[in-house]
């Protein structure tokens, strides 16, 4: 093993076949580099995109809200109409009656009066 090492060649940066290996070397690391800066890229793309949605989707959302709000504001606004209304028409039926009692009252004759 040992004369197996010592008989290889030295290392020779002029060698045909160690230009041809770093060749290699190299095309490899720039097409791995290009690689890398197309992924990042893409990637960059992707996350513009899906901060784009997730913003159109807040707004969107927003705009619901806004809407559910207003829809309540105008049933709670109409549920008080309504109970202002009955009460109302409680209070008129309230006073029918008082006022009908008034006049049954007013109506009553005295002894003396009913036998002359």
């Amino acid at each position: 093993m040992a004369e197996r090492f010592a008989s290889r060649p030295k290392y020779d940066p002029a060698d045909p076949k160690v230009l041809e290996r770093e060749a290699a070397r190299k095309a490899v690391l720039e097409a791995r580099a290009k690689r890398e800066i197309e992924r990042a890229r893409l990637k960059a793309e992707a996350e513009a995109a899906e901060a784009a949605r997730k913003a159109a989707e807040a707004i969107e959302r927003a705009e619901q809200e806004r809407l559910e709000a207003l829809r309540r504001t105008e049933e709670e606004a109409a549920l008080k109409a309504e109970q202002e209304r009955l009460e109302f028409e409680k209070k008129l039926e309230r006073d029918a009656r008082y006022a009908a009692r008034k006049a049954r009252k007013v109506k009553k004759k005295t002894a003396a009066e009913r036998w002359g």
